[in-house]
């Protein structure tokens, strides 16, 4: 009885301590980002106190051309995402009401893909991308949806599997086509791993830097992320302003994750043992 108390004390203190971990770089940029540039310098870890200043915010979303930065990155964030979330899920779909080798062939092709590095095919896809004239918005999507297909097709093969084929069959027999079948019967119960697949690929989209940084060639193209990078390699002695700048570019999808959360490890549960 001792021991088990003592394993659940340690257990605490042990999560406790991985919490203050991951939160202390939160708190740093959070509350650097309200000091003035002296207060930053004397101190990083205190509270601002008589070095609070609001005027970091104002001036960072000014410079960083925040409304600008953030329409690009919504922009290519809700269209890939959307496309994956509609293509995703009808590829699962048919690949597990369509029982054949072909198939299961296909899924193992998509499952195998999550294992290829993006680095060892970014130099000839962009390559090829610049020959077609897709460096820009269009092509970033096109190619969000080659990289993001293969784990949202995986995630939403899991949960078809949990969904009742009489219920198709019933829907079928009624007069509907596969087509109405999916979308007015099988689509609505895949809303938890909709949800999650969402939530997933948002997040990897929208805080994306490296494919941004090789396929947007224009400043009026530019997402958040390579916003914050030219913004930090401008401003560098001016920390107070870098930091408030990332704060802004963090709060969208920090807001989103809070809102969403707790679709995340129920439809990932049920999309992986299902």
């Amino acid at each position: 009885m001792v021991e088990k108390k003592s394993n659940k004390i340690l257990l605490t203190l042990i999560t406790l301590f991985s919490a203050v971990l991951f939160l202390l770089p939160f708190y740093i940029v959070l509350i650097n980002s309200f000091k003035t540039q002296k207060g930053f310098l004397l101190d990083v870890l205190g509270l601002p106190g008589q070095y609070f200043t609001l005027n970091n915010y104002p001036e960072a979303f000014k410079k960083l051309d925040f409304i600008s930065s953030f329409t690009n990155s919504l922009y290519i964030t809700v269209i890939a995402v959307s496309l994956l979330l509609i293509l995703g899920s009808m590829a699962a779909w048919m690949l597990v009401r369509t029982k054949t080798k072909l198939s299961m062939f296909i899924f193992m092709m998509f499952s195998t893909a999550m294992l290829i590095p993006f680095q060892s095919v970014m130099l000839p896809l962009v390559r090829i991308m610049g020959k077609l004239n897709l460096l820009n918005p269009v092509g970033i999507i096109f190619m969000y949806l080659g990289f993001g297909a293969p784990l949202t097709i995986m995630l939403y093969h899991g949960f078809v599997k949990s969904v009742p084929v009489e219920i198709e069959e019933a829907a079928i027999i009624d007069g509907c086509g596969k087509f109405m079948t999916f979308w007015r019967v099988v689509f609505p119960l895949l809303k938890p791993i909709s949800v999650t697949v969402s939530i997933l690929q948002a997040m990897w989209i929208w805080n994306d830097f490296l494919l941004p940084q090789l396929t947007i060639n224009r400043p009026e193209w530019q997402t958040i992320p390579l916003k914050m990078f030219y913004f930090f390699g401008q401003f560098a002695k001016r920390w107070d302003l870098g930091l408030a700048g990332l704060v802004l570019a963090m709060l969208p999808i920090v807001l989103f994750y809070i809102a969403m959360q707790k679709y995340i490890i129920k439809g990932v549960m049920q999309g992986s043992i299902k």
